[in-house]
């Protein structure tokens, strides 16, 4: 049985006559830029999440990139950031001249952990950006609590988390403002790269629809700001509406199949099962074991050969990366992070996996586990 690690081609297909149409809608129209496609996704996705503002950007770093750029943030100014996750939540306060202040996981959900981010918030500290890694929000009470204590953003990274919820609510209402991605791979994602900032603030929203634009928000207006050109394209959102409808659906059958994985793998003396906290609501963009550092390269090869692919996120952390070795020596040590990267192994899971792909996939992770040992 071949199971790849993602297969994106059944999405397409469930919905490829809603596609067909919305790609007629926006050939007819003549408009490509801002117009009424993006208006329309972003009043939809903005209800979605019970939000007031969604501004649609080129990919999910320059969301991140350009809320910080709204809320003022640049050279001098700490930005706390988790330890393990995607290198695009450090560039993205990197590109505002902003200082990383990495800050450590709980090993058991991944995500970061507020006892640690409480600790780290300096006189210098403007932001926090906690990121729902691989699905699953972070602990947000606790998080809020901490920013507003201290007077600092709030800005979540939910490139992965599109429809998670945490204590009842969606994931986009949490924080001062959230940022997601859809590139093609998320659980809602477009045809190409895209993102958006989802957030209450109606001057942050307006600033980003303007630095979004080259610092303006109106054809021939003065430009406000030194912006840049991040838009998300009117056929993208139109793709991204009708892939909307039926985001609900596609993250139940995830949450079906991460039970049946959770269920089956239960138990085993070298796995670490995925945590989660008690208000949490996860959409599952991965499903991330994790196993002894000397098994889990020699797992992930045994499945390869039964054709079975897995994905590591994150073999390196961004610490770790050349892009920051000149700033490694003033983050300190960072051991969770570096032992999450030796130890993760992400299982296959998408809304058109099989019953059948998952139960062989946990019989064969079973059987080379023994082998392994």
């Amino acid at each position: 049985m071949k199971i790849p690690f993602l297969e994106l081609f059944s999405g397409i297909e469930e919905v490829r006559e809603e596609l067909d149409k919305a790609y007629a809608r926006v050939m007819s129209s003549g408009t490509f830029i801002l117009g009424a496609e993006v208006e329309a996704f972003e009043a939809e996705f903005a209800k979605f999440c019970g939000a007031r503002n969604c501004v649609g950007v080129g990919s999910g770093l320059d969301a991140l990139r350009l809320t910080l750029m709204a809320a003022g943030i640049g050279p001098g100014d700490e930005v706390i950031v988790p330890s393990n996750t995607c290198i695009a939540t450090w560039l993205a306060v990197s590109a505002c001249g902003g200082q990383v202040v990495p800050v450590e996981p709980d090993p058991e959900t991944f995500n970061i952990d507020p006892a640690k981010v409480a600790a780290a918030v300096t006189s210098r500290t403007r932001a926090i950006i906690p990121v729902h890694l691989y699905g699953q929000c972070a602990d947000m009470a606790e998080l809020a609590q901490i920013a507003q204590r201290h007077g600092v953003l709030l800005l979540a990274d939910a490139a992965q988390a599109a429809g998670a919820r945490f204590a009842g609510t969606n994931c986009g209402a949490l924080g001062d403002a959230t940022a997601f991605s859809f590139y093609p791979t998320k659980n809602l994602g477009a045809l190409a790269d895209g993102g958006v900032v989802v957030t209450d603030d109606d001057t942050l929203a307006e600033t980003v629809r303007a630095l979004r634009n080259y610092g303006t928000v109106e054809k021939n207006a003065p430009h406000r700001f030194k912006g840049s050109n991040s838009r998300l394209a009117e056929l993208q959102a139109a793709f991204l509406r009708c892939k909307l409808l039926k985001l609900p659906e596609w993250n139940k059958r995830r949450q079906v199949l991460a039970d049946r994985y959770l269920a089956s793998l239960a138990g085993h003396p070298s796995i670490r099962l995925p945590a989660v906290l008690a208000d949490a609501d996860p959409v599952w963009h991965l499903f991330t074991i994790r196993v002894n550092e000397e098994a889990r390269d020699a797992l992930q090869t045994a499945l390869a050969v039964k054709g079975i692919r897995t994905g590591v996120y994150y073999r390196l952390p961004p610490h770790l990366t050349p892009a920051y070795a000149e700033e490694r020596p003033g983050f300190g040590p960072l051991p969770i992070a570096e032992q999450l990267a030796a130890t993760v192994l992400s299982l296959p899971l998408h809304p058109h996996l099989s019953s059948k792909e998952a139960d062989h996939i946990c019989a064969s992770v079973l059987q080379e586990l023994e082998e392994i040992r």
